[in-house]
């Protein structure tokens, strides 16, 4: 088992904070993510989010929250307004604001002109004009699109400002502004373990690990981090001590006999990730037959590059029709049992295992929400099957979401069925 070790800034002292600008975000015509990642970087290197918020694309609100963190803060970062249409006017308030000029940075320039001449596309003068930054700021290159983000620095405030567009601010973010932020404060090691769990809620996993916890060293920090489906616990050395790793790791080892399988994975681990690792080490494929996940399994897989190793296909079969004709479940038992029953998903995964030769198949039926419930199967039942080399086995579920919700939980659930199911073979054999 390896740890997870970051390089971070002083615990107690290196304090930040970060705006999102945009009145798309204000409105919620979009979900600002992009203070949530820059959240969980900072955390990562141990610096304390003192406060974060949006404001909107008005040169009177960032001049507003420059005055409020200035001298402050040690970290001050903002995200947005820096494309090259007229809203956009995040640079040149920073500018105005530092006393800065704006001129041509000749490497930005080229990277621009590289950037579209990659895609075929016009070098515009509006594009070109993301080529002019001012004079007193630091420039991160961005390799991952065209704004380039800016470093200022003023009464020993770093600020940053990244491109809005997520996939742009995160590379700027990992890759050049955390290193600069490395090099202005002093990093002690701070080491993070997190073990990764499916199926089983906070509250039940409280109670079976309460004795662990309240044998941790006090310098250590337990944190639960729920989401659908999944609890990852987040061990960290808070204060630095020489035996930290080792301990953390042993802490980490001694779950396996308190939670056993429902640990999945480590740190940044995923489920769909840890399967297609166990598929590949069989030199196995998998195939889905999915009713109330619509087709999210297969998403949930594919978005693992090297999928295309183990993942034959998928097919969502909604219909009565389709899964008789399609997957050879008996227009008998559909009428008798319902679409949402063990004996339909356990056809259904055998089914779809043949019809695509694969090694596993996992099938889905379930009523997802918000209509469709009825007494003896409400809202949230959900029946999942797994069939293999050593036969099928369906088991059934209640989750207590909304319409997506339990569909994610559902692709879970099935993606653990499926883990499981691999592991006891392996274990078997």
């Amino acid at each position: 088992m390896e740890q997870t070790k970051y390089n971070t800034g002083l615990m107690k002292n290196v304090k930040a904070a970060i705006i999102t600008i945009g009145d798309e975000i204000l409105i919620g015509q979009i979900v600002d993510t992009n203070s949530a990642f820059i959240s969980r970087e900072l955390n990562k290197n141990g610096i304390r989010i003192s406060k974060k918020y949006s404001i909107a694309d008005s040169a009177e609100a960032i001049n507003e929250a420059l005055d409020e963190h200035i001298g402050k803060v040690d970290v001050l970062i903002f995200t947005g307004g820096l494309g090259p249409t007229k809203d956009d006017i995040t640079k040149y308030t920073l500018n105005t604001y530092f006393n800065g000029k704006l001129v041509r940075n000749e490497q930005v320039y080229g990277m621009l002109s590289a950037y579209f001449s990659s895609f075929g596309r016009e070098f515009s003068e509006a594009n070109q004009g993301q080529a002019m930054v001012p004079d007193v700021c630091r420039i991160l290159p961005n390799k991952r699109g065209t704004a380039p983000g800016m470093l200022f620095e003023k009464e020993g405030t770093l600020v940053f400002s990244l491109p809005g567009v997520p996939y742009e601010m995160e590379g700027l973010l990992v890759e050049e502004a955390i290193p600069m932020i490395r090099e202005k404060f002093d990093m002690p090691a701070v080491i993070h373990k997190t073990i990764l769990t499916q199926g089983v809620p906070e509250s039940i996993l409280m109670v079976k690990i309460q004795d662990w916890e309240n044998s941790l060293d006090p310098r250590v920090k337990l944190a639960y981090l729920p989401s659908p489906g999944i609890v990852r616990l987040r061990l960290t050395a808070i204060e630095h001590f020489s035996e930290a790793e080792a301990y953390i790791l042993e802490k980490a080892e001694a779950l396996k006999p308190l939670i056993g399988e429902r640990i999945f994975g480590y740190d940044e681990d995923t489920l769909e990730g840890v399967v297609m690792k166990q598929l590949m080490a069989k030199g196995a494929t998998v195939s889905f037959a999915e009713s109330c996940t619509g087709g999210y399994l297969a998403h949930k897989l594919t978005s693992v590059p090297g999928s295309s190793k183990v993942f034959n296909g998928s097919l969502v079969a909604y219909g009565y029709d389709i899964k008789s004709n399609m997957l050879g479940v008996s227009p008998e038992v559909l009428m008798r049992e319902g679409a949402v029953s063990e004996p339909v998903v356990m056809r259904m995964a055998e089914g779809v295992k043949e019809k695509f030769g694969a090694t596993y198949a996992i099938a889905t039926s379930g009523i997802a929400g918000p209509d469709g419930g009825t007494a003896e199967k409400p809202v949230g039942t959900v029946w999942i099957a797994v069939s293999g080399p050593n036969g099928s086995r369906a088991q059934k579920f209640r989750f207590p979401g909304n319409r997506l919700r339990n569909i994610q939980m559902t692709a879970l659930a099935g993606l653990d069925m499926l883990r499981t199911e691999m592991q006891s073979t392996s274990e078997q054999g």
